[in-house]
């Protein structure tokens, strides 16, 4: 005989109130736009622009996970993951250095 159990006692734990991210320079949206630009908005209602033209035609980005990006199609596959921009295959932009420029001046302009 198979023992039964309780489903009540494997559930996972439910966590109340929701978790609330408690920094403002937390990403909660992304979208692609086109010529390696992103528009984002932050946990706190900021948004703006991400500019990665000179970023990504830079030679020094030969070689890095940063150099897939080059292909559109794999640049459009931006997500949010954990309040970062991310892509498949790892590469991802720091989310406070990306809120304070955005802050001051609307964009942040990748070097």
């Amino acid at each position: 005989m198979q023992p039964t159990e309780n489903p009540q006692t494997n559930r996972t734990l439910e966590v109340e109130p929701p978790i609330q991210h408690t920094v403002p320079w937390r990403v909660s949206s992304v979208a692609v736009s086109p010529d390696t630009r992103l528009r984002v908005t932050f946990v706190d209602g900021t948004a703006g622009e991400v500019d990665m033209r000179g970023f990504l035609s830079n030679p020094k980005v030969d070689g890095t996970v940063f150099e897939p990006l080059r292909d559109p199609a794999i640049f459009a596959q931006a997500r949010v993951v954990l309040g970062t921009v991310q892509w498949p295959n790892g590469a991802d932009l720091a989310p406070d250095a990306m809120y304070d420029a955005i802050r001051e001046s609307g964009v942040w302009v990748l070097a």
